[in-house]
């Protein structure tokens, strides 16, 4: 063993606990299980104050800071562009090394997260929601029929531009992308409890009052009797407009029918959301060519969610609530 590279921390450690003392570097090598050449070329690089040997860094600490502050400014752009505008600024360096400093400095290209913007005022009911809910148990929220609509894009693949980020900061503002629409796509409505989910709707036009109202008198109440039976039930909505209609209110009041308050942008509180995950990444896979073909692809990965999935995530009621408490009503990762 003839390089210090070869050297434990642990060998290093003794050799200079040895060396402190005195001893001589034929009783150190034997100490530390090497050679009496790696003990010497140790002592002498600590000596000389030489930590590590090789080629000169093309780089300084300023130049690093620089290229740290252009990826904060803009985490969207790519290696390219950020390489680009790093050399702008006088420093020289290839575009490998743009990239292995970005990697040493923590940052990783990831696929951004997607939330809905909150002002404080949604904030502050949320949080005025999630202390009024916090005492509910598993068994009331098990009495909660939630519901929501989703978006299924033929085209599967396109995820949007990455963004360059730290460990911890999947959660940061800056860090975000905005969602995006690609046609040609359906719009479905589904609901579900903790025993089960109910029958998909898939949705021809825009959802105005009259279209809700016939999704719930045909598709909602065939879903209840399937998920209660004769008992009681609570039923969950957003307040998009449709759902927020007076006429709609009053066809719940009709029905005797309570409806759950519920804050605005706030889908990280409804399981359903997690619901529609799992049914995308089943279709991950598959590729269909037009919109019946995927209507059809819907309908067969969401008769595969099984009554413990969707209790598992009735359960996740009250870590949701935590969550949005501690976070003082901003969005959560749910």
């Amino acid at each position: 063993m003839g390089k210090t590279s070869d050297l434990t921390a642990v060998q290093k450690t003794i050799i200079d606990t040895l060396h402190k003392e005195g001893k001589t570097q034929k009783v150190i090598a034997k100490e530390a299980g090497c050679s009496q050449s790696s003990v010497s070329k140790h002592i002498n690089r600590q000596a000389k104050g030489r930590k590590k040997c090789g080629r000169k860094k093309c780089t300084s600490s300023r130049d690093n800071r620089t290229l740290q502050r252009i990826v904060t400014t803009n985490p969207f752009k790519n290696v390219g562009e950020i390489h680009k505008e790093w050399t702008a600024a006088g420093v020289s360096a290839s575009r490998t090394t743009t990239r292995r400093l970005m990697k040493d400095m923590g940052f990783r290209c990831r696929i951004p997260c997607v939330k809905p913007l909150l002002n404080k005022k949604q904030r502050k009911k949320r949080l005025a929601w999630a202390k009024d809910k916090k005492d509910w148990t598993d068994a009331e929220w098990s009495k909660v029929m939630f519901s929501d609509e989703s978006k299924f894009c033929i085209s599967f693949g396109n995820q949007g531009p990455r963004v360059w980020r730290k460990s911890g900061e999947a959660q940061n503002p800056r860090c975000m992308r905005s969602s995006v629409k690609f046609p040609p796509s359906v719009m479905v409505w589904g609901a579900m409890s903790s025993a089960g989910v109910g029958p998909l709707c898939f949705l021809r036009s825009r959802v105005n009052a009259a279209v809700y109202q016939e999704v719930l008198e045909h598709f909602m109440l065939p879903a209840a009797d399937q998920l209660y039976g004769d008992a009681d039930f609570t039923f969950q909505q957003d307040l998009a407009p449709a759902h927020s209609a007076k006429t709609t209110s009053t066809w719940f009041k009709d029905h005797g029918i309570p409806v759950l308050d519920w804050p605005a942008n706030s889908p990280d509180l409804n399981p359903i959301e997690n619901l529609w995950g799992i049914v995308k990444r089943r279709m991950q896979y598959a590729r269909p060519n037009n919109a019946e073909e995927l209507k059809t692809t819907i309908r067969a990965a969401w008769v595969l969610i099984t009554p413990e999935q969707c209790h598992r995530l009735i359960e996740s009621m009250p870590r949701r609530i935590t969550a949005v408490i501690e976070a003082k009503g901003a969005p959560t990762k749910y």
